[in-house]
């Protein structure tokens, strides 16, 4: 029997049962309707069968006489909602189609799949089975769509830039590389879109933003994976208090807008994305520590002492970066803006009034993890080829991470950048705050794994 290649006229299944919820128990609508969805639970009661059917929108139950359909099967249905004499909002079928047929069994429906690998490998698997993944699933949906109302509302506009590039740069980070063969020669999939972002704004677009995949080529961790959505925009007339500014409004309207309230428990702290966030300088967290110093000899000797490994650690701004991840990301618990970072960590960044070794960066932190990181962003060619050139140094210190610099990018700041401040938020992070999950793969539909053994 050849199957319907379509079921025209449905309607979402949410929509539907709040219609039959309305209703008084045993009453039926005199308004015909038409749902379809998965079977997801089936009750045989003489008579009469109860199945369960379910699309994205959630679930209702379907009463009708009784028909051959398996668990699994897609099926359309005609009816009219009801409530049953207990209560339940419903569908009395007139009409019931088969629209596919399901060739393997479903996992348990009652406790949905439950190992992690095959949640992960078989994603099509937990969707079916697993409601929390289908409502994650549609709040990072929701997540990027109010993220962006936000941005085009605030006169932003969305652009697209380069994947593969012949030079990477924007970000401390490995790059994967790839084979041009038209060209004879290797690219790069973008760490980051910064440097072209930027080159629109010293085009007049004056304030652009890009939400798309970047990729680097690092291990995989509770927060990493080597392939992750990015939000990247750059603001022209504007610094990074500005930044600070912007970045706490858009969060506390995005987590409104998709959950309700601005607080979420997230790695077992309950949290508060309202404004205003706690401001705390680079500097003033590591001296908490004991771990600010200069000398590298020193700072290493600090670490060490607390029994930190640090053969890793070729150079000085390496060495900072391990005692801001060991001792001071972990306990920025409240929303926290860190800023005013030494102007080794940051190439892009311009200086502070105050102190030409201090740049006008900030990063931001929920729960112990960094969302984010933002600049008052250097728009002087000259002083952006010298921090190249610091980079050139610190790569051969033995900072594999290093910028390697990118001459075309110094050419376009020639003709002229307004001052500008910039931003990049990572959406899986973001994402896992709101959804209260506790790795990243939760968060991504088909995270990176390791081979089958």
């Amino acid at each position: 029997m050849a199957l319907p290649k379509r079921f025209p006229g449905r309607r979402e299944i949410a929509a539907v049962r709040a219609e039959a919820d309305r209703l008084a128990p045993g009453e039926e609508s005199d308004r015909a309707t038409r749902i379809a969805g998965r079977v997801m639970a089936r009750r045989d009661l003489g008579k009469l069968m109860f199945l369960d059917l379910v699309d994205r929108s959630g679930r209702i139950q379907l009463i009708l006489e009784p028909v051959d359909v398996d668990l699994g099967d897609v099926v359309g249905a005609d009816g009219v909602p009801a409530k049953s004499r207990r209560g339940e909002p419903s569908l009395r079928v007139r009409d019931l189609e088969l629209l596919a047929k399901i060739r393997r069994p479903l996992p348990d429906t009652f406790h949905g799949v439950q190992d992690t690998e095959t949640r992960y490998r078989q994603r099509h698997l937990d969707l079916l089975v697993n409601e929390e993944t289908r409502r994650d699933t549609l709040l990072r949906s929701r997540i990027v769509t109010s993220i962006r109302r936000y941005l085009d509302e605030e006169g932003f506009v969305e652009v697209e830039t380069p994947v593969l590039q012949p030079r990477y740069g924007g970000a401390f980070a490995r790059p994967f590389v790839t084979r041009y063969e038209a060209l004879d020669r290797d690219y790069y999939l973008r760490i980051a879109t910064e440097l072209y972002l930027k080159r629109l704004v010293v085009g007049g677009l004056e304030k652009v933003y890009e939400l798309g995949k970047d990729f680097r080529n690092e291990g995989v961790s509770y927060k990493h994976n080597p392939e992750f959505t990015m939000l990247e925009w750059y603001e022209a007339y504007a610094d990074y208090t500005d930044t600070m500014a912007r970045i706490e409004e858009l969060l506390e309207r995005v987590a409104t807008e998709t959950t309700g309230t601005t607080r979420t428990t997230f790695r077992g702290h309950r949290v508060d994305l309202a404004r205003p966030w706690r401001r705390l300088r680079l500097v003033d967290a590591l001296e908490e520590h004991g771990l600010w110093d200069r000398d590298e000899a020193e700072l290493r000797r600090r670490l060490e002492e607390r029994g930190v490994e640090t053969t890793a650690d070729s150079t000085w701004s390496q060495l900072v970066d391990h005692a801001l991840t060991a001792y001071v990301e972990p306990r920025l618990i409240e929303p926290t803006i860190l800023h005013d970072y030494p102007i080794e960590l940051s190439p892009f960044a311009r200086s502070t009034d105050d102190d030409p070794t201090i740049v006008e960066r900030f990063e931001y932190f929920v729960g112990g993890m960094e969302l984010g990181n933002a600049f008052t962003e250097i728009n002087d060619p000259d002083e952006q080829a010298e921090r190249f050139a610091m980079q050139t140094e610190e790569g051969a210190g033995g900072n594999v991470e290093a910028e390697p610099g990118d001459p075309d990018y110094v050419e376009a700041l020639a003709y002229g950048m307004p001052p500008t401040g910039g931003l990049g938020l990572g959406i899986d992070r973001l994402a896992m705050v709101l959804t209260g999950r506790e790795t990243i793969r939760d968060v991504i539909l088909f995270p990176t794994l390791r081979p089958r053994a």
